[in-house]
């Protein structure tokens, strides 16, 4: 892609036009008309600038603000509800968190003088308009949040959400996302370890691309993002400043789609991962050296939001000349300088003693640097451009104290009609036959279906400390190689519950990521959130993310964990048709030593088999009734976040004492999938027993199969163990029940199955065949790597 051309509300000046449109000469004009509508400024909100500024901005400081008050920078319709995380804190969520909600990412202390630091963001628009470079650029964008704080990233992982699979849009998009996030993420040689990826026409003209990335530091290599010490130097480092990305905060994140979307193209960012990899080594470093105060990556709102931020955090202030900065194309307006989005780009905060070591750094790493200007005392942030003043603007005013709505709330009109239409009159299967192709039906479709062929375009063990990745429930990396400590992660959401219940599904979303991270043997301590709704001038959209915010506020306080930092997208609509309220949530877990790790599927034969959790009549929502019966109506399962408290504690206890072989936490297609998915992990069959579940919890065989009730795992404990095991659940007073022994199906598998006692047996050849068809068909060989070209 080349530079893209002048952005439309800022066009080149004509010959008879002042050259540069100074302060002065904006308090001389105070009549000349602003394209703030164009650059996403509402009248009362260009009128308080006026205000602020007491005159009519620059086309400069038109620029910034506008940028720095779009909904995806200043968070604007959603500060009031988003206080909450901040609000519902114990002791326990803060006794290990270093850095919360407000920097460049949350840094949480695991322990022996490790930190890590993570953050899940969206890339929804520009992955849609071009899924290429939007993808790839998210990734990369997400990665120099963890450089920012001082941190070495280690792996990345991403959540998806796409429109129907045999759709020909997403035969466009799909095979761009996938290869944007395989060509940064194997380009920085960073492993990919998992994430989801699902389809619902819902999401047909809204594609969801969230990216994830991780980073460990030791304690004192922590950085912030805050331009203190007078005199002290601003460097802007990494590549050249182009025209790509223009607006793409203001124009393209922050509007939701209509017709001739492809108007926003050259708001999408261009990628270069390479100049990535080399920016990390130069940042490392720097920061080994100590020759950095403070800094910031470049991202949504370029030279805009770096300048302003650092120079609001520092408290004080900052004079830049805009004319330093290196540009890729000598044609670029001031505007448009201040507004670009152009990737791997760095700001950083120097002492003039520092400033000769550091351009030795970034010259060894051939990194492009110009000193831009200084920190200052005087409160303003002033940016001077060919010799007159096109900025003097309080930075407060421009990256803090942006417009606070409150926006009008309003409960959904059809939403009761929803959950009055439940799953309870839809037919069950009434034997073994008609279980057994429902199961082979679930796994056969979009959403449960094998995603290897995708995932395996992600270089998975790369860096070489990947210890689980996709397709175990959580991925894991070893932090130090001489302990074995380790993190785990996982991401999770569920649209259909969250439409049904948006403060339920959030706390669902947050209970399976939980889940999934304990099952690795791990222990859930810090939360990051994505949260993807429609426009926030829909009041009805508006109920559903305060619900949403103020249901996962309030399940991180009851177990004990706290949001780090996250990410809010709106406007994820076209026309008036929003997607599923899409609160996505990673959990990031701690484990003492990796080497204890406990994978998804069991691998040998004669284990027992253990089901934790009890199962109640839950199949609203499900797949079962979205998959096999076209349905959505009733009440997503119940949360019992005390509940998943004790399991998680039972599972870590059970990992460190070496009791488990396999654990797998039940969600999508509950007990059925996963007893699937477990055997197909490894190609190790399982016989099961449901009678005593049928007797126990009063379930039908199809509520046995396929409810969704939360707190549950499938678990494979070894023959010798199961007196220990038993014995561990006992004491911890959760309800355990044995239902089943895994089976290899005679030397070398070729007979492995998975068998319901009474009811069906399913060939793992036959399940793998099925599970394996959809993207295979729809995705040939070539059409993930012809996305590249």
């Amino acid at each position: 892609m080349t530079d893209a051309p002048a952005s439309p509300a800022f066009p080149r000046p004509a010959a008879s036009a002042p050259a540069v449109d100074s302060t002065a000469n904006a308090a001389a004009t105070p009549e000349r008309e602003q394209p703030y509508a164009a650059l996403g400024l509402k009248q009362e909100e260009y009128l308080r600038i006026r205000d602020l500024l007491g005159r009519r901005p620059t086309s400069g400081e038109l620029a910034m603000y506008s940028v720095m008050w779009s909904e995806h920078c200043s968070y604007k319709s959603s500060k009031v509800h988003l206080r909450q995380f901040g609000q519902k804190v114990s002791p326990e969520m803060t006794a290990n968190l270093m850095v919360g909600m407000g920097e460049n990412a949350g840094v949480v202390d695991i322990g022996e003088g490790w930190a890590v630091t993570f953050k899940i963001e969206s890339h929804n628009h520009p992955s849609f308009v071009e899924p290429f470079q939007g993808a790839a650029t998210g990734v990369g964008g997400i990665v120099r949040d963890i450089i920012s704080m001082g941190a070495r990233p280690v792996a990345v992982m991403d959540a998806l959400r796409f429109g129907a699979l045999d759709h020909p849009d997403t035969h466009r998009v799909l095979p761009g996302v996938v290869s944007g996030i395989s060509f940064y993420g194997n380009c920085l040689g960073l492993p990919n370890i998992g994430g989801e990826t699902w389809f619902d026409p819902v999401y047909q003209a809204n594609p969801l691309v969230n990216a994830l990335a991780v980073g460990v530091l030791r304690h004192e290599d922590l950085h912030l993002a805050n331009a203190r010490g007078v005199g002290n130097r601003v460097v802007l480092f990494g590549a050249r400043t182009g025209g790509d990305g223009i607006g793409g905060a203001s124009i393209l994140a922050s509007e939701s789609f209509a017709e001739g979307s492809g108007r926003k193209r050259p708001a999408v960012q261009v990628g270069d991962p390479f100049a990535e990899k080399v920016l990390i080594e130069c940042c490392l470093e720097l920061y080994r050296a100590g020759l950095v105060e403070g800094i910031q990556d470049l991202g949504a709102a370029g030279i805009s939001c770096a300048t302003s931020e650092l120079a609001a955090n520092g408290e004080g202030g900052m004079a830049i000349e805009l004319d330093a900065v290196l540009l890729r194309d000598p044609s670029l307006t001031a505007e448009e300088i201040l507004m670009s989005e152009s990737q791997e780009r760095m700001m950083a905060i120097v002492a003039p003693e520092k400033l000769e070591g550091f351009l030795a750094v970034t010259s060894k790493w051939d990194v492009e640097t110009s000193v831009l200007g200084e920190v200052t005392d005087t409160g303003r942030l002033r940016i001077t451009w060919r010799g007159e003043t096109i900025v003097d603007v309080d930075p407060r005013t421009v990256a803090v104290d942006s417009p606070v709505y409150e926006r009008p709330i309003a409960y959904p009109a059809w939403l009761d009609a929803v959950r009055a239409d439940t799953s309870a009159t839809l037919p069950r299967a009434s034997d073994g036959d008609q279980l057994r192709a429902q199961l082979l039906a679930l796994l056969g479709s979009p959403n449960l279906a094998d995603k290897s062929r995708l995932t395996d375009q992600y270089d998975r063990y790369v860096l070489g400390n990947t210890a689980l990745s996709q397709p175990d429930d959580g991925g894991m990396i070893r932090v130090d190689e001489r302990s074995g400590l380790g993190v785990a992660l996982a991401t999770d959401a569920n649209g259909r519950y969250a439409y049904l219940d948006p403060y339920a599904g959030a706390q669902l979303a947050l209970a399976e990521a939980y889940r999934n991270v304990a099952v690795t043997g791990a222990t859930p301590v810090a939360v990051s959130d994505c949260l993807n709704f429609g426009s926030p001038e829909d009041p009805e959209v508006m109920w559903q993310f305060s619900r949403a915010v103020e249901g996962l506020a309030d399940a991180c306080l009851a177990l004990g964990i706290p949001v780090t930092g996250g990410n809010v997208s709106f406007y994820n609509q076209t026309g008036q048709v929003p997607i599923h309220p899409t609160p996505v949530v990673a959990v990031l877990g701690v484990i003492d030593d990796v080497g204890r790790r406990v994978p998804s599927g069991w691998q040998d034969e004669g284990d027992n088999l253990y089901l934790l959790g009890a199962t109640a009549e839950e199949l609203d929502g499900s797949a079962w009734a979205g998959t096999l019966h076209g349905h959505l109506g009733g009440h997503p399962p119940r949360v019992d976040l005390e509940r998943e408290r004790d399991l998680a504690a039972l599972l870590a206890a059970a990992a460190h004492e070496g009791l488990l072989n396999a654990a797998h936490d039940l969600a999508d297609g509950g007990l059925g999938v996963a007893a699937a998915e477990a055997c197909l992990r490894f190609g190790v069959g399982a016989r099961l027993v449901l009678d005593g579940l049928l007797e126990r919890d009063g379930v039908d065989s199809t509520a046995a199969l396929f409810s969704e009730t939360g707190g549950r795992v499938l678990v494979a404990v070894p023959r010798e163990e199961d007196v220990r095991f038993t014995r561990l659940c006992e004491g911890r007073g959760y309800p355990v029940l044995r239902i089943g022994v895994t089976d290899a199906g005679g030397e070398g598998g070729p007979d492995a199955a998975l068998e319901v006692q009474g009811m069906f047996r399913l060939p793992l050849a036959e399940l793998r065949a099925r599970w394996s068809a959809p993207l295979a068909t729809v995705l040939g060989e070539g059409a993930i790597t012809a996305a590249v070209r």
